[in-house]
């Protein structure tokens, strides 16, 4: 087990922006992560749990503690239940699903990061969520004196639309693996499935470019004003319940290709502010203010960000 000093957070962002990291360390078991919380405990550090870093914006500043990043990988079938640790990616995961004639997971076809990630923000698409399969999370809560493993059944992880009971405890559990209960399938109709998911991603996401995804949720219909729901009737979409599509909010203000420094609003999907050109930290949440502003201006609504913005 290594801890690494002044480390680029750059590095392990898929928006390749963001200052150092005072320490950063990748336990690869449970022990070795109660071990690292206790190591930063001691030296009153705080601390900071990062996934794939594929839907975080860091700072200019870097992070002033720990940056702990669970490197638990290992994948388990048992019948038709999956078992995954929360490093792994859900690339991987999905791989070792269809590998095992296992169906239930294919709308997350191209979700990028990793488990824990994706049940912290109950991730979704496609009208599927990570909760519609999980069957139980393990976690180590360590917002007390001493760090103790917690195991939760689906209702106890409290999880709705892109949240959680682990993101509304942010930094104070840090999630280990989890189980999954699948349906056997055929394995080339998986793969099929999935690569479909995939192919649209690629099609209309701005994948040519850093990005972390969809900087704002979809907006809940009851959400929208009474008054301006007949105009966006046409746009609204089951994303597991009716919403409107931010992209569409954002389109609608004409802020396709607006650009601050070397970052975008994408004129391909403009839910997406790419890095076209070395952004900076506060190219990137310029752009976000402004989206939030011309589209509260236009359609009395407010964006709340889907990503972590430091």
């Amino acid at each position: 087990m290594t801890f690494r000093e002044n480390v680029s957070l750059a590095g392990h962002s898929n928006y390749k922006i963001g200052g150092p990291a005072r320490y950063f360390c990748e336990p690869n078991n449970t022990e070795e992560v109660i071990e690292v919380v206790k190591w930063a405990r001691s030296k009153r550090l705080p601390i900071f749990i990062l996934g794939g870093g594929t839907n975080i914006l860091f700072s200019e500043k870097g992070f002033a503690g720990l940056v702990l990043k669970p490197n638990l990988r290992g994948l388990l079938r048992a019948g038709t239940t999956l078992q995954s640790g929360a490093g792994v990616s859900m690339a991987e995961l999905l791989d070792f699903a269809a590998g095992n004639d296992l169906e239930g997971l294919e709308w997350a076809g191209g979700l990028p990061g990793t488990l824990g990630g994706a049940i912290r923000g109950n991730a979704g698409c496609f009208g599927g969520e990570i909760k519609d399969r999980v069957t139980e999370v393990t976690s180590l809560d360590i917002s007390g004196r001493t760090s103790r493993v917690v195991t939760r059944e689906n209702p106890a992880c409290r999880f709705e639309y892109r949240n959680s009971i682990f993101k509304r405890r942010d930094g104070k559990e840090i999630i280990l693996g989890a189980k999954f209960a699948l349906r056997p399938g055929d394995k080339e109709a998986i793969r099929k499935a999935v690569e479909e998911k995939i192919r649209y991603r690629r099609e209309r996401h701005p994948m040519d470019y850093p990005n972390i995804g969809s900087m704002f949720k979809n907006v809940p219909l009851n959400k929208v004003p009474v008054a301006r729901r007949t105009e966006l009737s046409h746009v609204v979409k089951t994303d597991p319940f009716p919403v409107v599509p931010t992209a569409y909010l954002i389109a609608q203000t004409e802020l396709r290709g607006v650009s601050c420094g070397g970052a975008m609003i994408s004129p391909k999907h403009p839910n997406f502010i790419v890095n076209v050109l070395n952004a900076e930290p506060a190219h990137v949440r310029a752009l976000v203010a402004l989206a939030k502003k011309e589209v509260k201006k236009k359609f009395s609504v407010a964006l709340e960000e889907e990503v972590i913005i430091f």
